[in-house]
């Protein structure tokens, strides 16, 4: 027999034997001749970290230069811009049509209301109230005449107004525009209420006649006879108090009494007497309580207890004597 031998041992069990490590020779980078290449911009260079043990390597990241795929949109956003699109540009030239329309509108108004005939005044349609018996209404017309033909906005109500008070006669006026080309004229004139004798003859008349004065004492015409109606007044020459206080009393008369009072004279404002036209005079006094004196000289000159009486007087008029 054979001597024994001792079993192998198992791979498993095989004793590992410790290797010696190898020291890796260090490599030097890669040297080239040629110069260093300068990246692009679009060129991105980057250089990786070497361990001690590896030679250093360089790497470069080029921008991909193939063609670039358009992005995606879809149909429906186009359509959603196109519409906005259209309809910024719509509402554009909307304003832009507003505004010119709103100018020609605008130009033709003012052309139509300030330059156009179709609100010229129109003489035919001119029309003066309140005339009396002293204006002349062809005179107020001859004033209103060279303004035929202007527009009624651009006619001067407060000038023209001014222009008719200069009308012999005329106390006031009013001047209103009747649209669209007629103008209306309210007159208030200057009714005589005495007629007070002239001194002498004026210009171009043959003899002394008599001025007709209305209540302010403001002369208003001329006649060469004494006019019917009106009482003839003589004061003193001069003496616009007397004269004043004479026309307050004849104005401030109810108008069947002065068509009753011939004439009126005053020396001083406290001696006014009246000469009724069937003779009877009348003793007045101051112009004071005018309204009482009259009542009691209507009462007086109708009544039995003054028949045949050629004085009233009323100068007191709580106490009236008739003689």
């Amino acid at each position: 027999m054979s001597p024994s031998r001792p079993p192998a041992p198992r791979p498993s069990q095989a004793p590992v034997k410790p290797q010696p490590r190898r020291a890796t020779p260090h490599r030097a980078p890669t040297q080239t001749s040629a110069a260093p290449r300068v990246p692009e911009a679009a060129e991105v260079s980057a250089q990786a970290p070497s361990p001690p043990h590896r030679a250093a390597t360089t790497y470069q990241v080029r921008r991909f230069r193939g063609p670039v795929r358009p992005a995606v949109v879809s149909t429906r956003s186009a359509e959603r811009f196109a519409e906005r699109a259209r309809a910024a540009r719509s509402l554009a030239r909307r304003q832009v049509a507003l505004t010119g329309g709103g100018a020609l509108v605008a130009l033709a108004l003012g052309w139509l209301v300030l330059f156009s005939p179709v609100l010229a005044l129109d003489m035919q349609k001119v029309t003066v109230t309140g005339a009396g018996t002293v204006v002349a209404v062809e005179q107020v017309t001859a004033v209103v005449a060279p303004l035929s033909g202007r527009p009624l906005t651009r006619l001067d109500t407060a000038g023209l107004r001014g222009l008719v008070l200069q009308v012999p006669g005329v106390r006031d006026a009013t001047v209103t525009r009747d649209w669209p080309t007629g103008l209306s004229i309210a007159l208030v004139s200057r009714e005589p209420v005495a007629a007070v004798p002239e001194a002498q003859a004026p210009a171009g008349a043959a003899a002394p006649g008599f001025a007709l004065l209305d209540e302010e004492g403001i002369q208003v015409g001329r006649v060469d006879a004494p006019p019917g109606g009106l009482p003839v007044v003589e004061v003193p020459a001069g003496d616009p108090r007397t004269l004043a206080a004479v026309l307050a009393v004849v104005n401030a008369l109810p108008a069947d009494l002065v068509a009753q009072v011939g004439d009126v004279s005053a020396h001083t404002q406290d001696t006014i007497a009246m000469t009724l036209r069937d003779g009877v005079t009348v003793e007045w006094g101051s112009a004071d309580e005018t309204a009482l004196k009259a009542a009691v000289l209507r009462a007086l000159h109708g009544s039995p207890a003054a028949a045949g009486a050629g004085v009233i007087d009323v100068s007191a008029p709580r106490l009236p004597i008739t003689r």
